[in-house]
């Protein structure tokens, strides 16, 4: 009897502490998740995309909004916000449920996606024109581009997410110098070695940008 009473006792205990376990990981996933855009923060997509990248079809895109800084002096920090917000809608509908995006901070964000039928090209290039209508319930005038760099993982063997991110970016700011759509990252050595060191300061040992 007495270890039926002790059961019983534990039973409510037990129930609790379940409800506990449920509330701490509702939480956890919160503080993984971006409070403005809802994207991944920029460890946890850290962590997703590396997983991503076993796959060979993988396709690491950075995309960053120009003349951001306009956009909020001009209109507002409301329309800076909803902006973003709008970007990393468009990015999540593009990089599709078996991806993964995170806002790595600021305007800048970054995804994996899986290039299943060998159209990334066709997919970013339609994107990026996406990206450049205005956001959402604001006006025409608040609206800019974006600038996309992308790279296949399977093009650069042994290459890690930083690597890859590290080109992508090499990529998208040639995409942001020259002033049209997505540009890929070319095979062999990289193009912008000055640039990536001038840039380095902005990525942490994991080599997502901060």
């Amino acid at each position: 009897m007495s270890t039926l009473l002790a059961l019983t006792a534990a039973v409510p205990l037990a129930a609790g502490w379940a409800a506990h376990a449920v509330v701490l990981r509702r939480g956890l996933t919160r503080a993984r998740r971006d409070p403005l855009t809802g994207l991944w923060t920029r460890d946890a997509f850290t962590r997703k995309a590396r997983r991503l990248l076993r796959d060979k079809r993988a396709v690491v895109v950075l995309a960053d909004v120009d003349h951001f800084k306009q956009i909020n002096d001009t209109h507002g920090h409301a329309a800076g916000d909803a902006l973003l917000a709008s970007v990393a809608r468009r990015l999540a509908h593009a990089t599709g449920a078996d991806g993964v995006c995170g806002r790595l901070g600021g305007d800048e964000f970054a995804a994996v996606l899986l290039d299943k039928d060998g159209a990334a090209a066709d997919l970013l290039t339609l994107l990026h024109g996406v990206l450049a209508r205005p956001a959402e319930g604001q006006p025409s005038e608040v609206a800019t581009t974006v600038s996309l760099g992308w790279v296949r993982a399977a093009e650069h063997p042994g290459t890690d997410l930083s690597g890859l991110l590290g080109r992508a970016d090499e990529a998208m700011y040639e995409a942001k110098r020259a002033a049209h759509g997505p540009v890929r990252a070319p095979l062999g050595r990289r193009l912008w070695q000055g640039l990536t060191s001038r840039r380095g300061g902005r990525r942490n040992t994991a080599g997502v940008a901060a």
